[in-house]
């Protein structure tokens, strides 16, 4: 995207980044070879603030994954956030993958409301409903309620949402970032369909997580 604001390094970035790679140089001038540790600690902070802008697939209707990681959920089970039933599909993020957040599809947000909670392991189902988190409400032009939850990990202290209410977010645009392992949670009209697997990889914007249906149709199989 041409007008992505923050790319390579994601502006939550750049004074963790400053500080490891001063820390870094210090050592480096007094210590010679004893600053290895101060520049593995840079890079490690370099890869884990990328955030490099992403190609948007085409389609409507389709459903993006708002983080990079591995799907460890596609299940029906009763949105807390939108008060329904619903298709639910989890993203895990570890250390090592991309952690800005993008919008799962085109529409207005219509509640942003934050959760204090516990740090388990996000990789657990738990998670979801005792981990700190932070869920925005999207509602699409053809009526349909998409609930996309940021929640915090075992490591995990700071998430951070820059839309609220009113706001109208476009498909892969970034709304957040969460700090060091954690995940999101997608809760989709039932009728959607699927379109990972268990297990699978996935990349913000890039990998389609389902596809949403016209009104009416019937809830996936």
């Amino acid at each position: 995207m041409s007008s992505y604001p923050h790319p390579v390094i994601a502006r939550e970035g750049w004074l963790y980044l400053g500080l490891a790679t001063a820390a870094a140089l210090v050592v480096t001038a007094f210590g010679g070879w004893w600053s290895l540790p101060f520049w593995l600690v840079a890079v490690f902070v370099l890869q884990f603030f990328r955030d490099p802008a992403r190609p948007v697939p085409a389609g409507e209707r389709l459903v993006l994954s708002p983080a990079d990681g591995r799907v460890i959920a596609i299940a029906t089970t009763r949105d807390p956030y939108g008060e329904r039933e619903a298709l639910k599909i989890s993203v895990f993020m570890n250390v090592f993958n991309v952690h800005s957040n993008r919008a799962p599809v085109d529409g207005t947000v219509e509640r942003v409301t934050y959760f204090p909670g516990k740090f388990v392991n996000a990789d657990l189902d738990k998670a979801s409903e005792h981990n700190e988190r932070n869920a925005l409400l999207i509602r699409v032009a053809d009526g349909s309620l998409v609930s996309c939850v940021q929640v915090a990990g075992l490591v995990a202290r700071r998430i951070l949402c820059y839309v609220q209410a009113g706001d109208r977010l476009a498909r892969g645009q970034r709304f957040g970032f969460i700090r060091f392992g954690s995940r999101v949670d997608v809760y989709l009209p039932l009728s959607a369909r699927p379109r990972v697997a268990i297990g699978e990889k996935v990349h913000a914007t890039t990998s389609v997580l389902a596809e949403l249906q016209p009104e009416g149709a019937k809830a996936h199989g």
